[in-house]
């Protein structure tokens, strides 16, 4: 049986600067602060560098879900966290994370082996499992998280 692993979206699998790089001036100054309640912003964001490559290596050795919480003021984020999905992994029944997206404010509650996230917010630092900090000292990026769970299995 393989282990479970969730993947954080924001800041893990998408770079959420290029979304914000599209905006125009007078959006980014109306939401000031709140950059992530822009309506469609997920809908513009490019995956992290080497985070598709990753993904799918890591893939034939664990079972994968995305694990991503979705601003609560910002409706249209919802659906284009999935769409984003569908957009790099496809939307068939045999594509990757079919029926494999989970939106939740409470990480922690979800059972499995690792979370891969970038912050400890909503409930991640509380991950029954092993929280992979992103973008940390010892998993700076892809490669190493990559590198450590290949040699963990």
């Amino acid at each position: 049986m393989k282990k479970i692993i969730y993947i954080d979206m924001d800041n893990v699998l998408v770079d959420f600067k290029t979304g914000i790089d599209k905006l125009d001036n007078d959006t980014i100054i109306e939401y000031d602060g709140r950059l992530d309640e822009v309506p469609n912003i997920f809908s513009l964001m490019e995956p992290l560098p080497g985070a598709i490559e990753s993904v799918y290596k890591l893939s034939h050795k664990y079972d994968l879900y995305i694990l991503s919480t979705a601003p609560w003021l910002n409706p249209s984020a919802w659906i284009h966290k999935l769409k984003w999905v569908h957009k790099y992994f496809g939307k068939e029944k045999d594509s990757l994370f079919y029926k494999r997206l989970i939106i939740s404010h409470n990480k922690n509650l979800n059972a499995g082996d690792y979370l891969i996230d970038d912050r400890p917010n909503n409930g991640a630092e509380d991950f029954n499992g092993k929280w992979i900090h992103f973008g940390s000292q010892d998993f700076p990026d892809w490669d190493a998280v990559t590198e450590f769970l290949l040699i963990e299995q």
